[in-house]
This record gives structure tokens, C-alpha cells and sequence, in this order.
């Protein structure tokens, strides 16, 4: 799979975000602000495995259609979801 310039860009804004935590635990800032951060950055990380996983699924589909192993490259997809959750 190809990987573009927009989900580079996302792994770096959650870089950033992860750095944020670490500067705002550093700070001893509040637990609550804390944890909101990192639910940010879970569900940043969530939103980027969908985007994978979705066309990932699409290329396995259309690289399978009509062959034998279409069904076994659709498995491997649906385990790809299943873990990203």
C-alpha cells in the first residue's frame, strides 16, 4: 500500500500531541487536562488506523476480484479492522 502526504501529515500532528502530553506531565499540570490529551491522541490514532485498514480493504478487493484467494485477502482485512479497534 501506498501511504500519502496526508497520513504522514496526520502521524505528525500526533507526534505533536503525544510531545504535548509529555511537556504537560513534565509540568505536573492536572490529571484530568492530562488524560483529555491522550483521548485526543487515542482517537487521532483510531481515525488513522480507519483510514489505513478502509483503503487498504478496497486495494485487497480489487486486486483479488475473481481469484481464489479474494476471500482469504477479505479475512485478513476484516482481522485488520477488528484490531484497530
Amino acid at each position: 500500500m501506498k501511504y500519502d502526504k496526508k497520513l504522514i501529515h496526520r502521524i505528525n500532528r500526533i507526534q505533536g500531541q503525544l510531545n504535548g502530553v509529555v511537556k504537560m506531565m513534565e509540568e505536573e499540570q492536572d490529571c484530568k487536562d492530562v488524560v483529555t490529551q491522550l483521548s485526543a491522541s487515542k482517537g487521532s490514532i483510531q481515525r488513522l488506523m480507519g483510514i489505513i485498514v478502509s483503503e487498504n480493504l478496497v486495494e485487497c478487493i480489487k486486486d483479488a476480484e475473481g481469484s481464489e484467494a479474494e476471500q482469504e485477502m477479505i479475512n485478513q482485512a476484516i482481522e485488520l479492522i477488528v484490531k484497530s479497534k
